[in-house]
């Protein structure tokens, strides 16, 4: 995005850590990020870091409507100064990204609480071109990825659609993550420390599932081996 702020995903949310200088300045700058995305924030949960900015009811207010009218729901606000996080409490801003409830994790009825499970982001939109997402986790995408879209995960990436931008798993050095998408056609695909461009295609697109084998990076068909 043009304007240059970072975004990351956070459980269901969307975090973007809001540059020091005048207000005003800053604000501008914010909005210029959200109208860039277009799509990709529309419907959005959207957390803002502040640090120690001094905000007051009447400048949360105020950003919290201009969101809403660009379809973005204004839900946490992370600050240290004292009278920003007080007048978010007042309207009723979360003051942190939150953890699940205890009534959440403890169900009437008992289940298997032991079954291993990893931190991914749902982004449940088209990437178009200018779109980045950068998430430690795993990045799962309900939509389709264009060209000039970025999706950098530290695990795998799912794409429950078509892609066509740039994606890099494993961006730590995860050897084991894996690349999956129904149309699977990146400008570039990275896993780990090895790059690859997609051939050129012969015949329909299928769904297909890119990991490294041997140190190469290999596509092949993504299927349930179960259905078989």
């Amino acid at each position: 995005m043009g304007s240059g702020l970072a975004v990351k995903g956070v459980g269901d949310g969307l975090l973007i850590h809001v540059p020091t200088g005048p207000w005003d300045e800053a604000l501008a700058t914010l909005l210029q990020t959200v109208e860039e995305g277009g799509e990709f924030f529309r419907g959005a949960r959207l957390a803002l870091q502040f640090e120690d900015r001094e905000l007051g009811a009447s400048d949360l207010g105020r950003l919290r409507d201009v969101l809403a009218e660009r379809g973005v729901n204004l839900w946490a606000i992370l600050c240290t100064a004292p009278a920003t996080r007080s007048a978010a409490a007042d309207l009723g801003l979360a003051l942190d990204l939150g953890r699940p409830s205890q009534r959440a994790m403890q169900p009437d009825e008992p289940i298997e609480t032991e079954l291993p499970g990893e931190q991914a982001v749902l982004v449940h939109r088209t990437l178009r071109s200018g779109h980045h997402v950068h998430y430690a986790g795993h990045v799962v995408v309900v939509g389709d990825v264009n060209p000039g879209a970025e999706i950098i995960a530290g695990g795998n990436v799912i794409v429950w659609g078509r892609l066509r931008g740039v994606v890099h798993a494993g961006a730590g050095g995860n050897e084991d993550a894996v690349v999956c998408a129904l149309d699977l056609a990146p400008t570039q695909l990275r896993i780990a420390g090895q790059i690859a461009v997609s051939p050129e295609r012969r015949g329909a697109a299928l769904p297909e599932m890119a990991h490294l084998r041997d140190g190469q990076l290999v596509a092949e068909k993504w299927i349930d081996e179960h259905r078989r």
